[in-house]
């Protein structure tokens, strides 16, 4: 599918202004007005993002009674269980809170639930056969419980109490919970919706180490320095793809300061020397494609436990088994992934009508859960529409959604409510319960829904370009200037620069599907050549004097071997 262009265009005079009292690059003004950036009274805090920077979470929605009520089990030594979901987010919120907990001197423990064998989100039955076996006495929820009605009327039954914190699309409170910390609550209106799960665990852990220092609890115990936190937070807010703006910003920054001076956590840095990720050096990318998808494997492929034990691990002793299991089970997930790409492309190759749908809904039995996910995610990106893969067994299908610009999916899901067991989660990604004698209705419905709400515009995938430049304005300088604008993701993309009339000096195949090449543009004299990448490509090596009409690209440092050198990665070419 061919990906459209859209090359953005600036003001003249807000260019000219940023550069001049700023002092950066030309280039760099263009990024920062494609940015709405005005002025160098919006840009330093922008560059320079601090947690004096975070706003107060105490108007979040139910706050104040969830801090007086965890304050409560506190003060009387009440059996807490902190019970969290199997990703990253979850268990890096899990994570936080047990920490900061049990350094607060709390009588807590965890619960993690099994992918496959308990499912996701807080059930009847664990009330029944781990809360009250237990003896709990509160029950906290991270990155789960908003749609957990029946399990926490039970709880309340029981005599256990629960303060619910989430960040996933709601439509009614349990009003069964004694608190409902999610900023994604129609009634909440501190516009914190943007967080992750372990985003609003450590606004509650903020609000909750306020309130204990008002009382006085601290004056026996020393209190938790929240900032070495941070590395938590960062990790599952990248994890779960949330936008990378205002406080998501603050915390995934401060996060990755910790992650790289080192030995905060010992799980971690084993894990970084085990993917080869340089010390000093780690990025949010680094944290996206090859440290968050060894801890997912965990709950992906066996049991998100050891993800957990890995980060709350004491020293490289401990943590160094662990992160080699987790490596491990990574390869095992990546394995069980291409087998079930191909089986898809295979029935898509004998049925091509499927693809001349809005959608994509492909069932079938025994499909491993724990991988679903991320393949409904690798097809939404190869074929740009929203995706469900359901794994059937026991004639009911569980199912993992993706989702393309434009299709909300959760309110795609509410539309098809009436052929579900039950759905959850957010416009970009989903899960969802399916009785099997009903996927057929549920594929039309949801394939009816998709059409309606998919404009024409969206039909294809469009790339932003910031600017066309020339080879010979791209400088050290810039590369340093772009850095800055770090982490990039969602609502916070990386710049993406467009030239032409550029010529093939050499190239080469690394790795499996990744293109290298160097290049140099066209008429330009005797001006620098590039290193540059392109990864996961079909095309062939281009030769010697090849031309490229035109390219859009990245720019970044390459760090390798202890040098740095610049190094564009290629989005897309125009022969």
């Amino acid at each position: 599918m061919r990906t459209r262009w859209h090359i953005m265009e600036q003001e003249p005079d807000t260019v000219e202004q940023l550069q001049r009292k700023l002092g950066c690059t030309s280039v760099f003004a263009r990024i920062l007005a494609n940015r709405n950036f005005s002025g160098p009274e919006q840009v330093h805090p922008y560059l320079n993002p601090s947690l004096a920077q975070l706003r107060s979470p105490f108007n979040v929605k139910d706050m104040d009674t969830a801090v007086i009520r965890i304050s409560t089990a506190l003060n009387k030594n009440e059996k807490i269980l902190i019970f969290g979901d199997y990703d990253v987010d979850g268990v890096s919120a899990t994570t936080l809170v047990y920490q900061f907990l049990k350094q607060a001197g709390a009588n807590v423990c965890t619960h993690i639930p099994h992918r496959v064998e308990e499912g996701y989100g807080l059930q009847q039955f664990h009330i029944d056969t781990c809360i009250k076996p237990q003896n709990v006495d509160l029950l906290i929820t991270v990155d789960c419980g908003s749609s957990n009605h029946e399990a926490i009327a039970r709880a309340r039954a029981g005599g256990v109490d629960v303060v619910v914190t989430d960040h996933h699309s709601i439509t009614d409170v349990p009003v069964d919970a004694i608190a409902v910390v999610n900023p994604k609550r129609a009634d909440c209106p501190a516009g914190f919706d943007h967080l992750a799960g372990v985003g609003v665990a450590f606004m509650l852990l903020i609000c909750l180490r306020k309130h204990l220092r008002e009382s006085g609890y601290w004056d026996s115990k020393p209190e938790p320095n929240l900032k070495l936190y941070c590395d938590l937070v960062a990790l599952g807010t990248i994890a779960d793809s949330v936008p990378l703006i205002d406080e998501n910003r603050v915390l995934t920054r401060t996060g990755l300061h910790l992650m790289q001076q080192g030995g905060q956590r010992p799980g971690l840095d084993e894990l970084f020397k085990l993917v080869n990720i340089e010390a000093g050096k780690v990025s949010e990318e680094d944290l996206a494609y090859r440290v968050v998808p060894r801890l997912n494997a965990a709950g992906r492929m066996a049991h998100a436990a050891t993800a957990q034990q890995l980060l709350m691990a004491a020293d490289a002793t401990e943590a160094r088994p662990l992160a080699k299991n987790l490596h491990e089970l990574n390869s095992n997930r990546k394995s069980t992934e291409d087998d079930m790409l191909r089986q898809i492309r295979k029935r898509l190759h004998s049925q091509p009508e499927l693809l001349l749908q809005n959608s994509l809904v492909l069932a079938q039995a025994h499909w491993h859960e724990g991988v679903i996910g991320i393949v409904a995610a690798r097809l939404t990106e190869q074929f740009h529409r929203p995706v469900v893969v359901i794994s059937v067994r026991e004639d009911i299908g569980k199912g993992s959604a993706r989702s393309i610009p434009g299709i909300d999916l959760y309110r795609a899901l509410q539309g098809c409510a009436d052929s579900l067991v039950g759905f959850g989660g957010h416009a970009m990604a989903a899960g969802l319960r399916v009785k099997a004698e009903n996927i057929k209705a549920f594929r039309r419905q949801f394939d009816e829904i998709c059409g309606r709400d998919l404009a024409p515009e969206t039909k294809s995938p469009v790339l932003t370009i910031d600017t066309v430049v020339q080879f010979d304005q791209i400088s050290d300088l810039l590369i340093t200037e772009i850095e800055t604008l770090k982490p990039f993701g969602q609502q916070n993309r990386e710049p993406v620069l467009m030239a032409e009339n550029i010529t093939v000096v050499r190239s080469r195949v690394v790795g499996d599907r990744h293109l290298q090449l160097w290049l140099k543009q066209t008429g330009r004299g005797r001006g620098r050549t590039f290193q540059a990448i392109q990864f996961n490509t079909d095309m062939d090596p281009p030769g010697p004097q090849v031309e490229i009409g035109s390219m859009a690209f990245r720019v970044q440092w390459n760090y390798w071997n202890g040098r740095k050198n610049a190094q564009l990665v290629v989005e897309d070419v125009r022969m």
